[in-house]
């Protein structure tokens, strides 16, 4: 296992469980006393969360619970230590990220089974031209030297586009009389610290962000194509994911476009008033101390003392300290329409070289968890003989796998879990069933019987107790 993230170490706890020795190379360590890091990690720790401390939403019957649902009943690892060290987060699943590293430490360590090397890997064949059995979960900053070693071996170039990370700020600094806690829609409990804005407030937010100044891009981040969002033709810019667009960019797309975003402030009545703010930013605790909080969809890369100068104009935050300011880093990741089967190995190389996480091409941390599970599972089933037997489509993790391994190879992006991956209903239920909300509970409910199906089959053969 190439990577100490999360997908790397789910994915060495599994094989390890199902009866392999795993040897789990991680590339940050301390060298001469001093950490190795790469450009976005702050630590060496395994399974360090980068940008938010959540791993999404726990509300019955939505895509990411039906995809923790599956992971809790093949027994994930990660999810469990998730489940042990979880902060108050409404109805979303956030976690102590500090502790969570922790834990994970801990489990690799008490596995006998894995062996942890701290070193970088740069060749993935022997003298020979022999591939071990092999699972790269590098994440989104895999190193250059590695990047060019698996270009090499699957022939193909990779893709690259910007992730971010969101400001913390510290618990003390927050003004909480121009605050309130609440949860949207009421969903969950009130854990969410809500900064109402009237419109006037906005406007004057807006303005500053617009006009902040960007960080420079460093060597490594570098990339240029033509993003499809260009203000005119031919104009050339960083390649962001959508589904996590730093909020000067958002910006840019119309004064309203927070307020539909990051900032809407639908469901969230400001108890004071009895109504709903002009707009509204959230921040999440970050820790069970309850001592810091992250602001929620604040991602960015504005200069530091920009960030300070706007984020203070967010009411409560006048006097904020920043714990951490929001950064950029570089997201990379295969072409695995092209590259993976269905059970996310290559399909040359005489399916040695297994793929997860990010570099996969899935996106967020319970995905990257998810097909760190499967490619442990895959992969140990290769080391009996035995081929594996892939997850049904029908289930979220399926579907996750289905959509990177079928997309349209010339427009490929990474992809969160939802709905729009899932298999429909038949037909005749979508004429019979018009609301949504019970159309995703059959959809989870058939998700679940096939994943319980394929559990049973798939794991059977191996030795299981623990899964």
């Amino acid at each position: 296992m190439i990577g100490g993230g999360l997908a790397g170490c789910e994915a060495a706890l599994t094989a390890a469980r199902l009866g392999c020795d795993v040897d789990l190379y991680e590339m940050r360590a301390i060298v001469d006393g001093k950490p190795r890091l790469t450009p976005a990690h702050q630590t060496t720790d395994f399974g360090e969360l980068v940008c938010s401390n959540s791993l999404k939403s726990e509300s019955p019957y939505t895509a990411p619970w039906l995809l923790k649902q599956e992971m809790r009943r093949a027994g994930s690892a990660l999810l469990r230590l998730a489940d042990e060290c979880a902060v108050p987060a409404g109805h979303a699943l956030a976690v102590d990220r500090v502790e969570f590293s922790r834990r994970i430490a801990e489990a690799i360590e008490a596995e006998p089974r894995i062996r942890v090397i701290r070193e970088e890997v740069t060749c993935l064949e022997s003298a020979g031209n022999e591939i071990a059995l092999t699972v790269i979960a590098t994440g989104p900053l895999t190193s250059d030297a590695l990047s060019r070693e698996i270009e090499r071996l699957t022939g193909a170039g990779h893709l690259a586009f910007y992730d971010s990370i969101s400001p913390i700020v510290d618990a003390d600094s927050i003004d909480m009389s121009r605050v309130y806690f609440a949860a949207r829609w009421e969903k969950g409990t009130a854990d969410y610290i809500n900064c109402p804005m009237d419109r006037a407030e906005y406007d004057r937010f807006y303005d500053a962000l617009l006009a902040a100044e960007a960080a420079e891009s460093k060597d490594w981040e570098k990339l240029e194509y033509f993003p499809p969002h260009a203000p005119e033709a031919g104009a050339r810019g960083p390649r962001y994911f959508e589904g996590c667009l730093p909020i000067e960019v958002l910006a840019t797309r119309g004064r309203d476009t927070l307020r539909f975003g990051p900032m809407k402030p639908v469901g969230l009545r400001d108890p004071r008033t009895g109504k709903n703010p002009w707009a509204v930013v959230q921040l999440r605790k970050e820790n069970l101390r309850a001592d810091s909080y992250n602001l929620v969809g604040f991602q960015n890369h504005l200069k530091f003392g920009e960030q300070a100068r706007v984020l203070r104009l967010i009411p409560g935050l006048e006097n904020a300290r920043f714990l951490r300011y929001g950064q950029i880093h570089r997201n990379t990741y295969i072409c695995a329409p092209v590259l993976l089967d269905e059970t996310l190995f290559l399909r040359t190389k005489e399916r040695k070289l297994a793929f997860a996480g990010q570099i996969s091409g899935v996106e967020g941390y319970t995905e990257s968890i998810a097909t760190g599970m499967l490619a442990g599972i895959y992969a140990a089933a290769m080391a009996r003989g035995e081929e594996p037997i892939p997850v049904p489509r029908a289930t979220a993790m399926g579907s996750l796998v289905h959509y990177i391994t079928h997309a349209d190879a010339k427009n490929f992006q990474p992809a969160n879990i939802t709905f729009d991956l899932l298999e429909p209903l038949e037909e005749e239920v979508r004429k019979k069933i018009r609301d949504k909300k019970e159309r995703h509970r059959l959809q989870c409910e058939r998700a679940l019987a096939a994943f319980d199906a394929w559990r049973a089959g798939a794991l059977s053969r191996a030795n299981a107790s623990d899964l």
